[in-house]
């Protein structure tokens, strides 16, 4: 009688590269792809923290040269979030350059070389597929080595930007109700500014800070007031008495001799229904039907100035389509060399050409704007921005 063996099936992908170590996930794609897929070469680029450049990972302190952020093939999988599949000929091939993107934080590219004609759509959608899931590891290997982390400097980070980079929760988040790119200027020096998100079933809460000062003071004044307001937001109590908690935590730290200025910002995500808090220098614009126009908030007064200070919410609504745009005072209050202010019409003009381009895009173009009208991109302010396309859910 002949006996069945029940087939063992394979592991996944995926659970090889779960199995990995950390600082091996490079080494462990090129093996899964080389035979899997028959890859010749496989690289992993990752963005700087700037967004200029695509750098590839490897032994540190040697790494390869870097790509452009925003041109040529790779670039160009990075800017269009779609792959790209470039036509080698010295020596015959094809070079798949496919996103990497874990849950709308754009990380970087992976470039993966295979022989001539074996790139066809199947291919092709496996390896984005398997792209994503290498991405998911490497956010997930930034807690147990730095790797990744050094791969994205091209130069080292001042103490204050270490400080502020870990404290933000990323540069993008995607979900069926919205989409978020933020970006922060300058990448190897900031201080005070800081913007911070968290999603639930039912909301979405928003917030930019601007510390004043600059340095490790003003970092630390930033941390202390962010780590205030997730304090209070964990513990499920409404947007004004966040502002509160957070203004009597800086107070009782710094008498009022520093402060923070802080947008608060929480959305119902199946009403479009938003209550703000303005407790300071952010600005809030919204584009809709064609429409660029500043939100109107009552100021009140920065977090931490004077002690209890009582804050009110406002209330305004998003209707699916619209943009939303936060800058903080590092945007709309720089001067460029001669005096000029950068201001409300700048800005509009730039939100105005970049409508139809992706909100990452359009936060970084602001920056550009806002660097080319300096004349220098180590900024003499922090300069955040944040920009939010609203879908809404439907009914």
């Amino acid at each position: 009688m002949n006996t069945v063996t029940a087939f063992e099936p394979l592991p996944s992908p995926e659970a090889d590269l779960r199995a990995a170590a950390p600082h091996a996930l490079v080494a462990t794609a090129r093996r899964i792809l080389a035979e899997r897929a028959g890859a010749q070469e496989v690289t992993l680029l990752l963005a700087d923290y700037g967004l200029t450049v695509l750098q590839p990972v490897s032994h540190l302190p040697h790494t390869g040269p870097a790509v452009p952020a925003h041109e040529g093939p790779a670039g160009s999988a990075f800017l269009t979030q779609s792959p790209v599949v470039e036509v080698l000929r010295t020596p015959p091939g094809l070079l798949v350059h496919l996103p990497i993107t874990v849950r709308g934080d754009r990380l970087g590219v992976l470039s993966v070389r295979l022989p001539a004609g074996a790139a066809d759509p199947d291919t092709v959608l496996r390896l984005g597929d398997f792209a994503t899931a290498l991405g998911h590891e490497v956010a997930t290997a930034d807690r147990d080595t730095d790797l990744y982390l050094l791969a994205r400097r091209t130069r080292r980070l001042t103490l204050a930007a270490e400080m502020q980079w870990q404290l933000l929760p990323g540069r993008g988040c995607a979900r069926a109700e919205y989409t978020i790119g933020a970006h922060l200027e300058p990448a190897y020096s900031i201080g005070g500014d800081n913007f911070d998100w968290s999603g639930s079933a039912d909301h979405l809460v928003l917030t930019v800070t601007d510390g004043m000062g600059q340095g490790i003071e003003a970092s630390l004044l930033t941390s202390l007031t962010v780590s205030a307001l997730r304090n209070a937001r964990r513990a499920g109590i409404d947007l004004a008495d966040q502002a509160c908690l957070a203004d009597q935590a800086v107070y009782a730290q710094y008498g009022g001799k520093a402060y923070a200025s802080t947008l608060l910002l929480r959305f119902d995500l199946a009403t479009g229904a938003v209550h703000a808090v303005d407790a300071g220098s952010p600005q809030l614009f919204r584009q809709r039907d064609g429409h660029t126009e500043r939100v109107a908030l009552d100021a009140q007064l920065p977090l931490g100035m004077f002690e209890e200070t009582q804050y009110q919410e406002q209330a305004f609504r998003v209707e699916p389509g619209d943009r939303l745009i936060v800058v903080s005072s590092g945007v709309h209050g720089t001067r460029s060399t001669d005096g000029a202010l950068f201001g409300e019409s700048a800005l509009r003009q730039i939100l105005g050409a970049t409508r139809s381009a992706a909100p990452h895009e359009t936060a970084r173009a602001v920056v550009s704007g806002l660097v080319e009208h300096y004349g220098n991109r180590e900024l003499m302010s922090d300069a955040a921005v944040v920009c939010l396309d609203w879908r809404g859910r439907p009914d």
